[in-house]
């Protein structure tokens, strides 16, 4: 995995580096891309998406320190400590019913109360309506033969 900050001999990466907090907010800095390196985020750290794949969630706390990397100009991730995290809450049935209904309603279309086997356009000029509320008929297989 490469440094995002390119040479770790340039000067002005170190810059970035601040392991005490007192130039980024009393946050710890660290550069990402280096870990096992000085410069990289002390173990027992991680990011929110690091935490879920690990099957939790931050629990609440404060970010305890930050990653600083180049994507788009500078970028930050916080990082939170592993063992104040909890585990992920299951979904529940009612949730489950929730998501389920939240995905059939992109097959319908807004105009006619049919159910569709396509998602319909949601811009113009579709505006979610069908391809027959459109005007544009659907191929018939037996037209075809």
């Amino acid at each position: 995995m490469g440094n995002t900050f390119g040479d770790l001999t340039n000067p002005r990466i170190w810059m970035v580096y601040d392991p005490t907090g007192e130039n980024h907010d009393g946050l710890p800095t660290y550069i990402w891309g280096i870990e096992g390196q000085n410069g990289g985020a002390p173990p027992g750290l991680a990011t929110r998406r690091q935490l879920a794949a690990m099957g939790l969630r931050k629990n609440r706390q404060e970010p305890v320190a930050q990653i600083m990397f180049k994507a788009r100009g500078r970028r930050r991730a916080y990082l939170y400590r592993v063992d104040l995290a909890a585990p992920k809450r299951p979904m529940t049935p009612a949730k489950w019913e929730s998501v389920n209904k939240a995905a059939r309603s992109r097959y319908r279309c807004s105009e006619c109360p049919r159910e569709l086997d396509y998602i319909p356009q949601r811009t113009a000029p579709a505006w979610g309506r069908c391809n027959d509320c459109m005007g544009y008929p659907l191929h018939d297989p037996e037209e075809q033969a």
